[in-house]
């Protein structure tokens, strides 16, 4: 998946809009980085090199601050993604209840390497750091909401929901960012 030609790769007005709405929430503009950032990646799917480009002029940083946080944190990305990112926690304590059995089936089912996406532009897969849900190991995270203690019909299950309705039951729970659950002052 990459962008069409032409396509038009800076922020629209209304996400710059909506990052200035959140100065007021913050205690200086450097600290609006991430949501900025995550406006941008929901704007387009990911967060590309104009967009952070504008993000740095909006927030008073440098273009390489901006690269450097987005590049630093999992949750982004910088290049397009699936409509399904999959991303599979793989620290100790999920790979020691098989985490690396549930990238393995996943890259088998879907048929791509974990940081790939599938033909059709579905999933795309990742292997990430902690998802802070130790104790439900192995688990992944589908765009905002968490699957906790995946098997292999259980993921079947999920991916086919995906497929069929865009959403599974067996969601646990999306992970509620503070961007999401904050009100203004």
């Amino acid at each position: 998946m990459r962008p069409y030609e032409g396509e038009c790769l800076m922020l629209s007005e209304s996400a710059k809009s909506r990052i200035v709405d959140l100065f007021p929430r913050y205690p200086d503009k450097h600290s609006v980085m991430l949501a900025a950032l995550r406006v941008a990646q929901e704007e387009r799917g990911y967060v590309t090199e104009e967009a952070m480009g504008e993000i740095a002029v909006l927030l008073e940083q440098t273009p390489v601050q901006v690269y450097e946080t987005a590049t630093f944190y999992t949750m982004f990305s910088l290049q397009p993604l699936g409509k399904h990112v999959i991303q599979v926690c793989r620290t100790l304590s999920c790979a020691l209840v098989g985490a690396d059995g549930l990238v393995r089936y996943l890259e088998q089912t879907l048929g791509i390497k974990a940081g790939e996406t599938t033909p059709d532009g579905l999933f795309s897969l990742k292997t990430v750091e902690c998802l802070a849900a130790c104790g439900a190991g192995p688990m992944m995270q589908i765009n905002d909401d968490y699957y906790e203690y995946l098997t292999g019909e259980k993921i079947d299950r999920i991916l086919a929901d995906l497929r069929r309705e865009g959403r599974s039951p067996l969601a646990s729970g999306p992970f509620l960012i503070p961007l999401l659950i904050s009100s203004p002052p």
